[in-house]
């Protein structure tokens, strides 16, 4: 008797294991959203169609589209302009957008109008682009230099160069005063924002390019092609990491970073766990094409976006 009673148990907890959540809400963005961001009850969301789309996150519409101008390819056509990153300090909006030349430029948003802060004439390469403060960004370029950019005076404060490797992703932390560095070596490197020194390395977890990172409460996530998520502890200097079944292209933490969700197999599901028990608390499902962001409103609801127009809601039940 005890023996059925065990079996029973556990087809029911496999049973609820396999229980994939579907999106609370979601949210139709002008096409596929490349880069996230929540702040204040609003969802800005950075497009492949020349725009930004900001949403109300409590009527679920879109409020407005900041656009940028459609650039000229290199067979002499007009082509929408692929914005990568999109960030807000106060009422200013930073919108990092493709440029002719395969170079990349920045706009910035305030009071209706639209400033050309860097154009395709600085020849450079950036893939993210974020504010320290309303005087400086931070750009993150392909060949993995790192830059602090004065906005004001239109110069660069200091410019290192990180690794040898291809840049992958930062991530800043709450203050602003730290950012991480994923790159192709699958290391991590935690610099000072103010001179770009280096604190510290974190290595040896993920073998391969690390698509994405996330960095809260102290707390470093990783999105690896090597199928690996990988949590790094930096006040414990302790490591661990858990395999997916196919590669992991996007990770998010909650503010608190106690719960990690990450994209963890070929069918765009989000699993979601425990950081510090390493405990799986659900899985996600509903998002039809490879997941780009995985962003946290608070710990039990995120958002989810991938290679189409969708994002989703979810809400940890």
């Amino acid at each position: 008797m005890k023996k059925i009673i065990l079996v029973v148990t556990l087809l029911v907890s496999s049973l609820f294991s396999l229980t994939i959540q579907k999106p609370d809400a979601q949210f139709m963005a002008t096409d596929a959203v490349v880069d996230l961001v929540y702040n204040n009850n609003k969802i800005y969301a950075a497009t492949s169609a020349s725009c930004v789309d900001i949403f109300d996150i409590k009527t679920k519409k879109i409020i407005n589209k900041i656009k940028v101008s459609k650039i000229t390819d290199f067979t002499g056509e007009i082509t929408d302009s692929k914005v990568y990153s999109v960030d807000l300090t106060g009422s200013k909006i930073l919108i990092l957008s493709q440029a002719e030349a395969g170079y990349r430029r920045i706009h910035f948003y305030e009071n209706n109008k639209t400033e050309l802060i860097i154009s395709k004439k600085e020849k450079l390469y950036i893939v993210k682009a974020k504010f320290l403060d309303e005087n400086t960004i931070l750009l993150g370029l392909l060949s993995n230099e790192i830059i602090s950019y004065n906005i004001k005076e239109r110069k660069q404060n200091w410019r290192v160069q990180v690794s040898q490797s291809k840049f992958s992703n930062f991530a800043l932390d709450e203050k602003k005063l730290k950012v991480v560095v994923a790159d192709e070596s699958g290391n991590l490197h935690i610099l000072k924002t103010k001179d770009g020194s280096v604190i510290k390395v974190l290595k040896d977890q993920n073998l391969d390019n690390v698509f994405q990172v996330d960095y809260k409460n102290k707390i470093a996530a990783t999105a690896g092609q090597d199928r690996r998520v990988v949590i790094y502890n930096t006040v414990f200097n302790s490591a661990y990491y858990k395999m997916a079944s196919f590669l992991i292209y996007s990770v998010g933490l909650s503010p608190s970073g106690q719960r990690c969700g990450f994209a963890s197999d070929e069918n765009n599901n989000v699993t979601v766990f425990n950081t510090s028990t390493k405990t799986e608390i659900g899985k996600f499902g509903g998002n039809k094409m490879t997941i780009s962001n995985i962003v946290f409103l608070n710990e039990n609801e995120f958002l989810v976006s991938s290679d189409d127009e969708a994002i989703n809601l979810y809400k940890i039940k």
